[in-house]
């Protein structure tokens, strides 16, 4: 896991001074400490930061074929790479590393733009053929590892592994999208391939770009992959079950390949405690556990945790951390260098703290949710689309809109009244409704917090072009494999991936992902819907999988997710803070907001008369990312308020 860079003249042969390729890597010096790397010649830079994973004699970056005319900046792990290499020197390709890195040179030499169909892992990469004058540029097919990038007007490629890559260059323009301004309030973070700034943008997930000397416009990437909703295996449940556990087992395998301490996260949930199950059983001595507890019961899921520690009798530790850990906002804001809201990314930079003090690679729960059916919205979608299936859109749209505009907001009920955001859901089509209920801020509430300005820029656009966009490519109308297909291209790559990422980058601790395995994801993909989600009960064929190996306490408890207090905070020790935001000059001198509305929402939250802590923690998270817009350094980490550590 690494923090790669560059820049390619796409014009000429200009030298780019040793200085700014040395500001543009040393930026990302978090994501790599053990070694800095920089290429330098006529018209390219190719910049790298390492953390040592694998062959840690002989990995180092920017890393060269023999005679050095094909080489690469690399970001990631690459999980079959001994049988690419075997397969490779088979061909006649000789090796001078260990290394995953090699295998990708050799791999261009052998099958070029294809040879991103032969690797297996995370990825983003940048690989320059001399011989040919080409930049090849790759990022995988779910989108763990991020690749920003921008055209200068010089005519300047800058790339990197975080955004900050880019804006330390003195050439690059930091004007705000407003679009991205959209993306943002509706969904809580910027969605791919646009970035805050309207001249960067993010590689997608699956694509790749080729870019050649003499190019005068950027060309549009290339996808390389696509998951596939066939939902066409005829395996009976128990078959099914019994394969999962196996290609489970065969993906925790490959990432656990590695030359430095490695562990695994485990909250207590079904993923990370399946993951460790999995590594139990192909490990000879104990696993490695972290795990973090909070002091209020209502978010501590530790107990759950303990228990799977207990009957793998792994190396657990477990950390308490305060309700009150609420100081990290400056310096989330910097690692993010976008606005993003997801306020669990403070307790996941925590868990990342924490496990870093006793492993370098850490295995993960992540994807899961997304492949086997885990959250309650996906459970609500495919009960809502029948209802909708029941009544033609025509007398669906008047009935359920008036009635979900007349049904109040009600926060302070049991979730069983909150009725709104279903109501005004069956009044819209699938795709609509879907991306109404990911919506962080309905279309009303972000139409009441901007300001006439940001209206005319957006020329109404809005961010449900993002989910329309991805459904006509879906290939699907099974009202489960649709959202899911939405949730891959969507909340996965732009929410879960990215918070993971920086998080785990800012204590250089490389974080691997068995569920979100291709392989894996492909083969799930072939399940019916009826073996993810049966009744009420989400994740349904993994539980019945994982019956052998796990608590059923842990199997089938309620889902409880990685939760702060936000509302108590915004009342109690945010509150000048959050005051001091909505009434400055940095949200003020963007003309976006209208003011009377953020100071409305301030107060009807301060009463207790209504929970805003959405969408005042998402005002609070922009001022903060406007803030620390283009610091050169990050701002001082508090430490966790702790209560005493643990180990099993």
């Amino acid at each position: 896991m690494c923090g790669i860079a560059g820049l390619f003249d796409t014009r000429g042969l200009r030298d780019f001074p040793r200085s700014l390729a040395a500001r543009i890597n040393d930026i990302q010096s978090h994501r790599g400490p053990d070694e800095a790397g920089i290429h330098l010649e006529p018209g390219l830079a190719l910049l790298h930061r390492r953390l040592s994973v694998i062959d840690l004699a002989a990995g180092q970056q920017p890393l060269f074929n023999a005679d050095r005319s094909v080489g690469v900046v690399f970001n990631g792990e690459i999980y079959n790479y001994r049988e690419l290499t075997a397969e490779l020197q088979a061909l006649g390709h000789r090796f001078a590393t260990r290394s995953d890195t090699e295998v990708i040179v050799h791999a261009w030499a052998q099958w070029g733009e294809a040879c991103v169909q032969r690797f297996r892992g995370m990825f983003a990469f940048a690989l320059w053929d001399r011989h040919r004058q080409t930049l090849f540029i790759a990022r995988d097919r779910l989108g763990v590892k991020p690749f920003f990038y921008a055209l200068l007007d010089d005519g300047t490629l800058v790339f990197g592994s975080e955004l900050k890559a880019i804006t330390a260059h003195p050439g690059f323009a930091r004007d705000i999208d407003p679009l991205a301004v959209e993306e943002y309030f509706a969904l809580g973070y910027v969605a791919d391939p646009r970035c805050i700034y309207r001249g960067a943008r993010k590689l997608p997930s699956a694509h790749t770009l080729t870019l050649r000397r003499g190019m005068r416009t950027l060309p549009e990437p290339q996808p390389f992959w696509d998951v596939r909703f066939t939902l066409d295996n005829p395996a009976s449940a128990e078959d099914a079950a019994e394969e999962l556990r196996t290609r489970l087992t065969e993906s925790v395998r490959l990432r656990m390949i590695a030359d430095v301490p490695l562990g695994a996260f485990l909250s207590g949930g079904v993923d990370s405690s399946a993951v460790v199950a999995s590594m139990a059983g192909l490990s000879a001595a104990p696993v490695r556990t972290c795990a973090i507890g909070f002091d209020d019961p209502r978010f501590n899921e530790s107990a759950f945790a303990q228990q799977v520690a207990d009957r793998y009798r792994t190396d657990h530790r477990l950390e308490i951390v305060g309700t009150g850990d609420f100081g990290l906002i400056d310096r989330l804001a910097w690692l993010y260098d976008e606005p993003f809201a997801d306020s669990s990314a403070l307790p996941t930079y925590r868990v990342c703290q924490m496990a870093r003090r006793h492993v370098t690679v850490a295995l993960s729960g992540d994807g899961g949710d997304e492949s086997l059916g885990g959250y309650r919205r996906h459970r609500l979608h495919v009960a809502e689309e029948r209802v909708r299936g029941a009544m033609p859109l025509a007398l669906r749209q008047p009935l359920f809109g008036t009635l979900g505009r007349l049904y109040p907001k009600a926060d302070w009920a049991p979730r069983v009244l909150r009725a709104k955001t279903t109501l005004q859901s069956l009044a819209f089509d699938a795709v609509d409704a879907y991306t109404h209920s990911m919506s962080r801020l309905r279309d009303d509430e972000r139409a009441a917090l901007y300001s006439p300005a940001l209206k005319r820029e957006l020329g109404g656009y809005r961010a449900q072009e993002v989910f329309r966009r991805h459904a006509a490519q879906a290939g699907t109308d099974d009202p489960l494999a649709l959202i899911q297909y939405l949730d891959y291209k969507t909340w996965l790559v732009g929410d879960i991936n990215t918070k993971v990422d920086r998080a785990s980058m800012a204590h250089s601790l490389e974080v691997r992902e068995p569920l979100m395995d291709h392989e894996l994801v492909e083969w799930l993909a072939t399940l019916p819907s009826h073996l993810k989600i049966r009744g009420q009960e989400g994740k349904w064929i993994f539980k019945k999988a994982m019956e052998p190996a796990l608590p059923h306490d842990v199997l089938y408890r309620p889902k409880m997710g990685f939760s702060v207090p936000l509302a108590s905070w915004l009342r109690g020790p945010l509150r000048e803070r959050l005051q001091s935001a909505l009434s400055g000059p940095a949200l003020a001198d963007t003309g976006y907001f209208e003011p009377a509305a953020l100071q409305g929402l301030y107060r009807r939250h301060q009463s207790g008369q209504r929970d805003h802590s959405t969408p005042l923690w998402m005002l609070l998270m922009f001022d903060a990312f406007l803030r620390q817009a283009g610091a050169a350094e990050a701002p001082p980490a508090p430490e966790a308020r702790e209560t005493a550590p643990a180990a099993a």
